[in-house]
């Protein structure tokens, strides 16, 4: 089993635009002759590698707590994209894919509002990306919405750096446990079988 930790860095991501800054805090430090290190942070829940719940973009769908943990492990496909993904395209990607679909696109893997519906009107669970968002600037809203509406879950941030497209891969990214919120970074995290002996 070959493990790939698929995560960025919360102190070094960049926050989206209009975002709070990451700031960290060092309470206590031995170095500093404290008996024990200790320290402190603060950050938007959309920070580095996160999960986006239908409750970001949907006032009556489901907060970050209330999505069933199954949907965060599982069989999962990575596709490549150099270019802002379409409803056509999405209809020729999803017949071969597994429940849950990352786009490695080199910081850019976008999908537009016709890609979103299409995954709507699909069985898949979870849809990420390595990039910051997953909807295309001039589309962020609708994208966003279409899939909020329909219960579609959103991971956002990835490092996909070194990852093949395939889908012998299992995906784990639990977010973290925060009650009643529309967003949470998470650890994410591809197995994928080792080929041979």
């Amino acid at each position: 089993m070959i493990i790939y930790d698929i995560s960025r860095s919360i102190p070094e991501t960049e926050p989206f635009e209009g975002d709070r800054k990451t700031k960290l805090d060092i309470i206590n430090s031995i170095e500093k002759g404290d008996i024990y290190n200790l320290s402190a942070f603060s950050m938007s829940s959309h920070t580095a590698t996160h999960i986006d719940a239908p409750y970001h973009y949907d006032e009556d769908g489901k907060r970050i707590d209330e999505i069933r943990l199954a949907v965060f492990y599982g069989k999962c496909t990575v596709i490549s994209a150099d270019k802002i993904l379409t409803g056509e395209d999405m209809e020729r990607i999803l017949p071969r894919c597994r429940r849950r679909l990352l786009i490695h696109g080199d910081g850019t893997g976008y999908i537009e509002s016709s890609a979103a519906q299409v995954i709507a009107d699909s069985d898949l669970v979870l849809i990420g990306t390595d990039s910051p968002s997953i909807a295309a600037s001039f589309d962020e809203d609708r994208t966003h919405r279409i899939l909020a509406v329909n219960d579609k879950v959103i991971l956002e941030n990835l490092d996909l750096e070194g990852i093949d497209a395939g889908d012998d891969y299992t995906l784990c990214a639990f977010p973290i446990r925060l009650d009643g919120l529309e967003a949470a970074p998470c650890r994410a995290i591809l197995f994928e079988q080792e080929k041979g002996f």
